[in-house]
């Protein structure tokens, strides 16, 4: 097969949401000669990529895209471990997020860390109702680059302004980028607290951070 046809059947392993044709041919790739990092990043994350589009469209739901961001890891491990040590892709960065507390909504939260870990970050989920300190000793264990913070409600959203100050407090905030989520939050809202961006949406989040850690 071309390089091509290769690619597009990783793509379509992943929008049918098939872990064990995604790992069959990830295999069949490395025997048959082909680069594994072209098909991690032409293929499978094509494939996923393809998926995001899919659900933010709404033509695809929350569980689809949580199955294929499965299939589409399987994969990619096959992938990695025949890569030489010079070519391994490194984690683009370290985010911890979290729902605030008092706010027990986290689908949102949960498609976002999805969509992250499949761009290569290495995504710490903390949960829902997470305290303010456990966001900070979080984020100190792991050497954290980013906080991300979500509330779904005007009630809980205080929390992040809260969140920005302990930062502040704890001489972390010029150390990481903080980003606000959730069905309340805006750009003012960011703005407003001091936040570095609000993301919009999954492809929002992801865009605008890679600005950020550029």
């Amino acid at each position: 097969m071309e390089k091509t046809e290769w690619f597009q059947k990783a793509v379509q392993t992943i929008l049918d949401t098939d872990e064990d044709a995604a790992k069959e041919i990830a295999a069949k790739s490395l025997e048959a000669g082909m680069d594994p990092l072209e098909m991690i990043n032409q293929g499978f994350t094509e494939g996923i990529r393809k998926m995001g589009d899919l659900f933010e469209r709404g033509e695809v739901f929350l569980p689809g895209l949580i199955v294929a961001s499965e299939a589409m890891t399987a994969a990619v491990e096959i992938l990695e471990a025949a890569l030489p040590a010079e070519k391994q892709q490194e984690k683009k960065g370290v985010i911890v997020l979290g729902t605030v507390e008092g706010d027990i909504h986290d689908i949102g939260k949960g498609i976002i860390a999805t969509m992250l870990r499949v761009h290569g970050y290495e995504v710490h989920d903390i949960g829902r109702d997470v305290p303010i300190e456990k966001f900070i000793e979080k984020a100190k264990a792991v050497n954290a680059d980013v906080i991300g913070s979500s509330a779904m409600m005007t009630t809980t959203q205080i929390g992040q302004r809260k969140l920005e100050q302990a930062l502040k407090n704890a001489g972390m905030r010029d150390k990481v980028i903080t980003m606000v989520g959730g069905a309340v939050a805006t750009d003012h809202w960011a703005q407003r607290i001091g936040s570095d961006f609000f993301g919009e949406s999954p492809k929002d989040t992801i865009m605008k951070l890679e600005e950020f850690l550029k």
